[in-house]
């Protein structure tokens, strides 16, 4: 339409006739729009926790699977009262079509810290995050926490509903109705199905009301449906799913296009650092299938994330305003977990989440030798470049002589095993690839009828 959401008036917001293309969702009146990316909130924290920032952050993405934190991961806005910082931030479109955002009152590791109030912001855009407040939604004890708070929309009641883990007479989850995210109603019983359970995430789509959750008895991640979405009307009706030693945190994402769902499990804690996804045609079905690590690429450090769809000028507005980040990582084919990083100036590939998180962070300049070519600056070690030397890879310094220069530079190609991803081809010695074998990193002679590991050695995603 060319214009972006500032240019329409809140009455314009309120009347005009919204359609989330594939959704299947009920959301209202809002803003004519198509969704053609997605938005993600988290906070931050890696195994040492030298990454742990609890303020809000943000990253997009075109097709939901592979992530670009903005404000080089950074937040974007902090909280400034309660405990300082946040957790489990959700993200939700409103009936206007404007955003609101809340999250858990609670900064760092300390669970046995608890509030009674959840952090709050607004968006139009996503190009800023204002109104900040605390809203109070009980008044139990100082042992009951208020945590992983979701929102949905109850059409019967007309109003909000927000959902969130508490510990009264178990863990259990409650609910408290609002119309403006500035009062809410009484605390409610929502789901407390005789077992302890943590994490809720709630989607309303065809007129059923999904609710996906932690059983804490066993660990598993359930389904459980509703036809009204009232209060204690759920049944559970998928087996349970885990990947990985321990999840949590998970959250439900219809996809723009219409093809089906994605489901996010969070592993606990954070020396456990990754997510974890699972895909379905059929979000009624007990049908959900492991998406391989290859596939997707969370933010870096992200810890329990939610996912909203957006229009085109909402992500513009968003990377406009943010910025994408000024580094790539680079993830590999065969061994998907495992990104470059360097260590002790060895060049080599490590399973994520390792400390210091910057070591994998690299910025592609142009070719030291050619600049039709590629050369990977460390992030925490400027001046200093991926090099092969004895065909061997390593960090070193840039002196600036001729063979520095060609031993640091690389050409882009069609990834030897997947077209869609990268290979980088030595400059000076052409037969010869970046490969990773023994997960350290070196060049070795390899074409397209080199044996399929060593293709697979050789190709990389170039990601953020």
């Amino acid at each position: 339409m060319g214009l972006t959401r500032r240019q329409f008036t809140l009455s314009t917001l309120a009347t005009t006739a919204f359609t989330m293309t594939g959704l299947g969702l009920s959301q209202g009146p809002a803003l004519a729009a198509t969704n053609t990316a997605y938005l993600m909130t988290y906070f931050t924290e890696s195994p040492n926790q030298s990454a742990a920032n609890y303020g809000l952050h943000l990253a997009v993405s075109r097709d939901g699977l592979n992530w670009s934190p903005l404000n080089q991961n950074n937040p974007v806005v902090t909280p400034t009262a309660g405990q300082l910082g946040l957790r489990d931030p959700y993200i939700y479109r409103k009936q206007d079509g404007t955003f609101v955002v809340v999250a858990t009152d609670l900064k760092g590791l300390n669970f046995g810290l608890t509030s009674q109030y959840l952090h709050v912001w607004d968006s139009v855009d996503l190009s800023s995050f204002t109104g900040y407040r605390r809203i109070q939604m009980h008044t139990y004890g100082s042992s009951v926490h208020t945590w992983a708070p979701t929102v949905f929309w109850d059409a019967s009641r007309g109003q909000y509903g927000i959902v969130y883990s508490a510990n009264t007479t178990t863990d259990l989850f409650l609910v408290n109705y609002t119309s403006d995210f500035r009062t809410v109603g009484p605390p409610q019983t929502y789901f407390s199905p005789g077992f302890p359970i943590l994490d809720a995430d709630i989607r309303v789509s065809g007129g059923v009301t999904y609710m996906y959750y932690k059983n804490l008895a066993n660990g598993n991640i359930y389904g459980a449906r509703s036809n009204t979405g009232a209060p204690n009307s759920f049944t559970t009706y998928t087996s349970g799913l885990r990947q990985g030693t321990a999840i949590e945190g998970s959250h439900l994402v219809p996809r723009n296009d219409g093809g089906g769902w994605w489901l996010w499990g969070d592993s606990f804690g954070p020396i456990n650092n990754d997510m974890y996804m699972w895909t379905t045609n059929n979000v009624g079905a007990n049908s959900w299938s492991v998406l391989n690590q290859r596939d997707y690429t969370p933010p870096i450090n992200s810890k329990h994330g939610s996912v909203v769809g957006i229009t085109e000028a909402e992500y513009n507005a968003a990377v406009n305003r943010w910025g994408l980040p000024n580094w790539v990582r680079l993830k590999s084919s065969n061994l998907p977990d495992y990104y470059v990083r360097h260590s002790n100036n060895a060049v080599r590939i490590d399973p994520y989440p390792f400390d210091p998180h910057q070591d994998q962070l690299w910025r592609m300049v142009p070719g030291l030798a050619d600049s039709a070519a590629v050369s990977f600056e460390s992030v925490n070690r400027p001046g200093y470049f991926i090099r092969h030397s004895g065909y061997v890879a390593q960090l070193g310094v840039n002196d600036g002589s001729a063979t520095f220069r060609a031993d640091a530079t690389f050409y882009r190609t069609a990834g030897l095993a997947d077209s869609a991803w990268t290979s980088l081809r030595s400059y000076n010695f052409p037969d010869r690839y970046l490969r990773h074998a023994g997960q350290v990193l070196r060049i070795d002679p390899l074409s397209s009828s080199s044996s399929a590991n060593d293709r697979q050695d050789a190709t990389f995603r170039l990601t953020s």
